[in-house]
């Protein structure tokens, strides 16, 4: 008979078993100090929690995740179904699962002191053992576990600990997370020691106004608390007052427990430096323990932020201040080892979302490492925590089944424990995606009793009513919302709730279309506060492509600019042979990943630019300070004049003294020249100084207003002169290896893909249009070619008409779209060049990608760019590259040949290596091969981008209409 009572458990069996020997969760960061046991293990991977342990055993890095370790056990991924076919609680009889072990040098200075260990987190149930001995269990993937070794271990003396990790268990089924399922320890191991009295918890709560107070448990591990201990606390040297009447009556409390007692720490700090965002403030807090001999028994110290979060009607304040929520929905992640994140990586992401105006995180969908909120209150960013719930493919069954009362309870308050000191958190959440019910009031009540400071959200409960005041969410967070529902709900009278989307723009593939249409609208909208795009990251895992598996840590350095090296690809879903699987779904982020910033980034740090430039009057521009609580002193700017016909011009500006949200005019540095056509003045803003998340001179924003309208261009014919035409009506030129051609197609984006658009037009034959020549008109001048194309939404009428013009061929193109063609992905031209030209200059909208759906990101001005560093590599190929607005632009060889075109109007245009067709074919970039020329679209119109893969489309002011379409553009070679 199995005497084990860790495995006559089987927790990973039991939903209503969340924890065995395992200790209080709490705010007393124990790091400083604390033994490290990261590094090799003695590993051995078995088919089950009831398969015996060998003698064979291999060798794994902890932390990290065994599936990433050249184990038969791969990744998988999945986004709303469960791995595996089984009703909860049950799970698979094969249940991988790892055990670790290795033997610790007890420090023999630890002798009479209490010793604990520490697993950062493990996937998904925990059992330890210590030298055979049975020590406790544990639950919950995302959340440290401590259990006390005191009575097992001896100091001065080797143990053997064994973590033992089943990755499938009833637990399983409320971690249902959009994400990839790994198994193994993922967070840092860590054995320190504390005096047997010692600081069982720290809670801080730091007003604007500058009161403080911090309670203090105090717990022994030996015995009743002994008489005349005493705590003392510091703030940047400051003495803190004991409050004495709090003492007195917790001491005369019949209800406090031998093994706690309680103290409470108060001061008022005058002159104090409230906490945001956009001003971090911080202040240094230790707390001491003290014997009854004065001698410290223990230290506790934590970083202050003197803030307040409230609800005042229908808006979220901040120090009394009404803020914008700019918000990211970010993973622990990363390509190499899954959701083992160092502290340097983690703050390179917080860096970079700074850089590109993010002031807030969701962590999704689980308390993220505990470097983040450290980093978060440093760096200035509002958090919303998030519980490790999420029950997304039995969500209904499991909202209110009481077998899982005490996981959403205790996974609730863990997280409150565990996070409620840092500023940085500001709203707490239930979890995600698990419907609503009994179980989640319940985590509420116990949310609402022991932490009244901060808001609670949860979308399960607020998208049974935005404005109900009985469900357990003080904010309406819906996901993937309409912005045209949220301003009718804020304009409706009934708004009772701040209106902040859990989640908006989903990123993924060439996305987040209408991005500052939506800001636009919560911006003008009393009652909208924005919201958190999703997600940050593509979670693409490095893959060998030779034998199918991931490259672990020993792919460092094999990617760049989001780009995988040869050999290796990004896989997602179904790459490692995992079944089911939800594709490329996992590719849904703002950066690759790599942490290469996509395009949309731009489009956001625009959109959140702490400085405008709003209109352009009376010689003048009008500069607004945008920001909530800081100045402008920390930035310096320099203006540019770009003429679309003439040179970009420079000079400093001096910035004005502005306070948050006030305006100014300032005039013109430049005086505007007569000739030069279009013009636009940029005002390109820098850090002035080194910041935390900045080195000096970083760009911060380029806002943008134009100043005069662009001139019509009027092509001089040449008399006498005809294009070359061949007899199928194609142009023929020295310079083209593929005459131009209509096209109505682009390589599907994953919007297209998923929200029906693509599969409409493949049904249309919009991808295999047929054309057929109807007439060839020519003459002493003019070439025209009139053109049928056909589909099975019926034909298209395409008429070009070439003529040679001074330097060139002017192309003037007319398509006609039949009534049945309501929503095309393009209406343009495209050709092909011959080799040799690899460099792109244009005037128009840049550097970056750009479409007429994103494109308040990317300043009018002259740009430059290889055409290998045109195309965008997202995950999946797809229609990418585009650049929005282009009034012309040429192609350079290497030999100063090439050939330029000028467009009669700003115009969508690419330049890449790939056709349409190469793009739709390939399902990862590794299966791309790059045409020797230059693949060129000159679009009419180019249908918006939207966020329909998991949201709304793109709004009808970028859609495409049938009818009759015209444009024109003049050729000219070099």
């Amino acid at each position: 008979m199995n005497r084990d009572p860790l495995v006559a458990l089987r927790p990973w069996e039991a939903p209503e078993v969340t924890s065995w020997g395992r200790l209080p969760m709490c705010a007393v960061d124990r790091r400083s100090g604390a033994l490290s046991l990261d590094g090799e293990w003695r590993f051995q991977l078995l088919s089950s929690p009831d398969s015996p342990v060998t003698d064979t055993w291999g060798t794994q890095t902890v932390p990290g995740a065994w599936s990433l370790q050249d184990t038969d056990d791969l990744p998988q991924y999945t986004n709303v179904r469960m791995p595996f076919d089984a009703f909860p609680p049950a799970v698979p009889a094969a249940d991988p699962t790892g055990v670790y072990e290795r033997t610790v040098d007890v420090p023999a200075a630890w002798a009479g002191r209490r010793i604990v260990l520490q697993v950062g987190a493990a996937e998904s149930v925990l059992l330890v053992h210590v030298d055979g001995r049975p020590v406790g269990v544990s639950k919950d993937s995302h959340l440290a576990a401590e259990f006390d070794l005191s009575g097992v271990v001896r100091p001065g003396s080797r143990a053997t600990v064994r973590l033992t990790v089943v990755k499938w268990s009833d637990a399983s089924h409320i971690e249902d997370q959009d994400q990839w399922w790994h198994g193994g320890i993922t967070r840092s191991v860590l054995l320190y020691a504390t005096d047997p009295l010692h600081l069982a918890d720290v809670t801080v709560r730091a007003r604007p106004d500058g009161e403080l107070r911090v309670d203090c448990q105090v717990r022994t591990a030996d015995g009743a608390l002994p008489a005349g201990w005493y705590v003392t606390g510091e703030l940047d040297g400051r003495l803190l007052a004991q409050d004495a009447e709090f003492d007195r009556l917790n001491a005369e409390d019949d209800r406090v427990s031998d093994f706690l007692g309680e103290a409470r720490l108060t001061a008022t700090v005058p002159d104090v430096r409230p906490w945001t965002a956009e001003t971090p403030e911080l202040y240094d807090l230790t707390v001491r323990l003290h014997r009854a001999d004065g001698s410290v028994a223990d230290t506790s110290r934590h970083r202050v932020g003197f803030r307040e979060v409230e609800i005042r009607g229908r808006d979220l304040l901040l120090n009394g201040e009404r803020i914008y929520i700019r918000g990211v929905n970010r993973h622990d992640f990363h390509p190499l080892t899954g959701r083992t994140v160092t502290y340097e990586e983690t703050r390179a992401d917080l860096v970079t979302l700074k850089r590109f105006g993010f002031n807030a995180i969701r962590t999704s969908h689980y308390p993220n490492d505990p470097a983040l909120y450290d980093l978060a209150d440093e760096l200035g960013f509002y958090v919303v925590d998030e519980a490790d719930i999420e029950s997304h493919d039995h969500a209904h069954e499991i909202a209110d089944d009481p077998r899982y009362l005490n996981a959403f309870v205790d996974r609730v308050a863990r997280m409150v424990l565990r996070d409620k000191n840092h500023p940085s958190v500001v709203i707490w959440s239930l979890g995600n995606e698990s419907d609503y019910g009994a179980n989640h009031d319940a985590a509420a009540g116990w949310l609402r009793r022991h932490d009244p400071t901060r808001p609670l959200q949860y979308e399960g409960a607020a998208k049974r009513g935005w404005a109900d005041p009985a469900v357990a969410s003080d904010i309406a967070c819906p996901m993937y919302a309409p912005i045209e529902d949220c301003v009718a709900h804020a304009l409706s009278g009934e708004q009772t709730k701040p209106l902040i989307q859990c989640e908006y723009g989903h990123a993924m593939g060439n996305s987040n279309g209408t991005l500052a249409d939506h800001w636009a609208a919560i911006e003008s909208t009393p009652g909208l506060q924005g919201g958190f795009i999703w997600e940050f990251w593509d979670h693409g895992i490095l893959q060998r492509v030779s034998d199918g598996r991931p490259a672990g840590r020993t792919g460092a350095g094999l990617y760049h600019n989001g780009v995988a090296a040869p050999g290796h690809r990004w896989a997602y879903g179904g790459d490692f042979g995992d079944l089911p699987n939800d594709g490329a779904f996992c590719a849904d982020g703002v950066v690759f990943p790599d942490r290469t910033p996509k395009p949309a980034m731009y489009e956001h740090r625009e959109i959140a630019a702490p400085l405008r430039l709003e209109c352009f009057r009376h010689e003048g521009v009008v500069l607004r300070n945008h920001q909530h609580f800081r100045g402008l002193d920390w930035l310096r700017a320099e203006w540019e004049l770009s003429l679309a016909d003439g040179p970009t011009l420079t000079a400093p500006a001096e910035l004005p003294s502005l306070a948050p949200g006030e305006s100014t005019a300032v005039r013109l540095p430049f005086r505007l020249p007569r000739k030069g056509g279009e013009a636009w003045l940029t005002l390109r803003v820098r850090t002035a100084d080194d910041e935390p998340w900045a080195p000096r001179g970083t760009e911060v924003c380029v806002p943008q207003v134009r100043l005069r309208g662009p001139s019509a261009e009027s092509p001089v014919p040449v008399p006498g002169r005809s294009v070359e035409i061949d007899e199928d009506g194609l142009l023929v030129h020295p310079l083209l290896a593929a005459a131009p051609t209509l096209t109505l197609w682009r390589a599907p984006t994953d919007n297209d893909e998923l929200g029906g658009t693509a599969g409409r037009w493949r049904a249309w034959g919009l991808d295999r249009l047929v054309r057929t020549v109807v007439e060839v008109r020519r003459g002493d001048g003019p070439v025209t070619v009139v053109s049928a194309y056909a589909c099975e939404a019926g034909a298209v009428r395409h008429e070009q008409v070439f003529t040679a013009v001074e330097g060139g061929i002017r192309v003037q193109e007319t398509a006609e779209l039949p009534p049945e063609l309501l929503d095309v992905a393009r209406v343009g031209a495209v050709f092909e060049t011959v080799p040799g030209p690899d460099l792109l200059e244009w005037y128009g909208q840049g550097p970056w990608e750009s479409y007429p759906d994103r494109a308040a990101g990317a300043p009018v001005g002259h740009h430059s760019a290889p055409v290998d560093e045109l195309f965008t590599p997202y995950l999946r190929p797809q229609e990418s590259g585009g650049r929005h607005g282009v009034r012309h632009f040429t192609l350079w060889a290497p030999d100063a040949t090439g050939l330029s075109v000028r467009l009669d109007e700003p115009r969508q245009i690419s330049v890449t290596r790939h056709r349409a067709e190469d793009l739709t074919a390939a399902g990862h970039h590794d299966e791309l091969v790059a045409r020797p020329g230059c693949v060129v679209h000159i679009d009419a119109a180019h249908r918006g981008l939207g966020t329909a893969s998991c949201g709304p489309d793109t709004s009808a002011s970028y859609l495409i209409p049938p009818g009759v379409h015209h444009w024109s553009w003049t050729l000219r070679t070099h």
